[in-house]
């Protein structure tokens, strides 16, 4: 008989390591970053957004009180009040803050393609409007050069 071989205990092998991960982990990784980075070019997109919609609301307000001959005046302060909050929400605000005036027509002459609509023609309305009587034929006028001044910048 031959001596017996004494039993060896069984060998576990070596714990698996939690780095590197498996190429799982890396794919759901990957997922994730491209999830949150298409998330959040969604969401700039639509605070860049949100000011074009809140003009384009409160334009029409103002267009369904464009024929009423005693809103005159509140049309014209509308307009200058939407005018001026989408200077500031498109421009920077240290260059539109402070404007008033002639300031503030030479302001939205700089902007548009034509040639001093607004310090020369019919949108000095905006800052005479208040001291005058102003006929709906005026204020049809004025809102045909804002809507295209609205274009304008909301088109750059």
């Amino acid at each position: 008989m031959m001596p017996a071989d004494p039993l060896r205990d069984i060998h576990l092998p070596d714990a698996i390591g939690w780095w590197p991960p498996a190429i799982g982990w890396w794919l759901l990784l990957a997922g994730l970053l491209i999830l949150i980075i298409v998330l959040r070019l969604i969401y700039s997109r639509r605070i860049k957004n949100r000011w074009r919609q809140s003009a384009l609301q409160e334009w029409r307000e103002i267009q369904v009180l464009q024929d009423d001959p005693q809103r005159q005046t509140e049309i014209i302060s509308r307009i200058s009040i939407l005018l001026r909050r989408v200077a500031i929400t498109r421009f920077p605000q240290q260059e539109v803050a402070g404007l008033t005036g002639e300031a503030w027509l030479q302001f939205l002459d700089q902007t548009m393609d034509q040639e001093k609509p607004f310090q020369q023609g019919e949108g000095r309305l905006l800052i005479t409007a208040p001291y005058q009587q102003t006929t709906v034929t005026d204020t049809h006028v004025l809102l045909a050069l804002c809507q295209r001044w609205l274009q304008q910048v909301q088109g750059e």
